[in-house]
């Protein structure tokens, strides 16, 4: 699978059956004998060549952020609550595929002309915002997508500029190609690969594959946000698209094994993968459940620099994707 196929994909947190489907049947067609867990997670193992060589978590979440049906008004809209953290002003008049359906929507709010001197003051809730399919009624919206459908971000794959993309779901499915690519690959380390669910919403996938596989080592492959943009100060900007992947030292929810995190960055320049250290310490990603569970686990984190993150349309360079892969593979090669 190329990584158009896996941003094509709609796995909104809580719902990702399409991409574990997607998922069971790449890894069974690459000779690998995939599970999945009770937190829906899926879970494949590739034994590395040392017997006695390590084991090590490799983690990229199947979720994107998106919504979930609350209820639907008398004249037929859908009142929605997002799933993973949204924020609303980045949303209105996008589009949507409702439900398992695809049924087409657009994300709607009070038109400007409409409000007032206050209300152009104010940051959209919401509970200011709606979703339109077409309905005629509310018997006809709530039939189409009852409580509890999902939602997902209606968003082309493009190609553009200098080898960058845009795209909905980059934040994960940057990993997710990564690992894939990984597993085609031999090491001394048997590799435990956790594609997991609901990391958007509190890394609760993350949480069950890392007791459920006990590994030794603990790599989270994901996306970061960049800040990078050009009326920023430098000081504000974590990371910037083009420069690599980055490498964290630490967020929210981790702080980097210092072994380890030397180790990486240090293999990083002995064979000049481009990388860059992380200049922001915010968000986590699971790297801090790998980190937490059982008797804990040194852990590093390899994100690919995400313009616009959590949002409809998200950016990055393919380069730094290929960065990933490389940093990845060249440390595994080492444990």
């Amino acid at each position: 699978m190329d990584l158009k196929q896996l941003t094509d994909i709609h796995a909104v947190s809580g719902h990702e059956q399409a991409l574990r489907r997607a998922l069971l049947a790449e890894l069974k067609d690459m000779g690998l004998s995939p599970r999945i867990d009770r937190a829906g997670n899926v879970i494949v193992e590739k034994q590395g060549t040392d017997p006695n060589g390590k084991r090590v978590m490799l983690s990229a979440h199947m979720d994107e952020v998106g919504f979930i049906v609350t209820s639907c008004t008398s004249e037929g809209f859908l009142r929605i609550a997002p799933c993973g953290g949204i924020d609303p002003r980045v949303v209105i008049s996008k589009r949507v595929l409702v439900g398992d359906e695809l049924i087409p929507g657009v994300i709607g709010a009070m038109a400007i002309h409409l409000q007032s001197a206050a209300d152009r003051k104010r940051v959209l809730d919401y509970s200011d915002i709606y979703v339109d399919i077409g309905a005629k009624d509310k018997e006809e919206a709530e039939s189409k997508a009852p409580k509890g459908t999902y939602i997902a971000f209606d968003t082309d794959y493009v190609l553009f500029g200098d080898g960058f993309v845009s795209a909905k779901a980059l934040d994960d499915r940057v990993g997710i190609y990564t690992i894939l690519r990984l597993l085609k690959e031999d090491f001394p380390c048997t590799i435990a690969a956790a594609f997991t669910s609901q990391e958007e919403v509190g890394c609760r996938g993350g949480q069950a594959a890392a007791f459920g596989i006990a590994p030794d080592i603990g790599i989270a492959l994901e996306g970061t946000t960049c800040n990078d943009l050009g009326d920023v100060p430098a000081t504000a900007q974590v990371c910037n698209a083009g420069q690599g992947v980055c490498v964290s030292f630490m967020d929210r929810a981790s702080i980097a094994n210092r072994d380890l995190f030397r180790k990486t960055v240090e293999i990083g320049d002995a064979q000049q993968i481009p990388y860059q250290i992380k200049r922001g310490v915010a968000g986590g990603n699971e790297g801090g459940v790998m980190q937490r569970t059982r008797a804990a686990v040194p852990t590093v984190v390899l994100s690919v620099p995400c313009r616009y993150i959590h949002s409809p349309s998200s950016v990055c360079k393919l380069s730094d994707i290929d960065s990933q892969f490389l940093l990845a593979k060249a440390l595994l090669k080492t444990l």
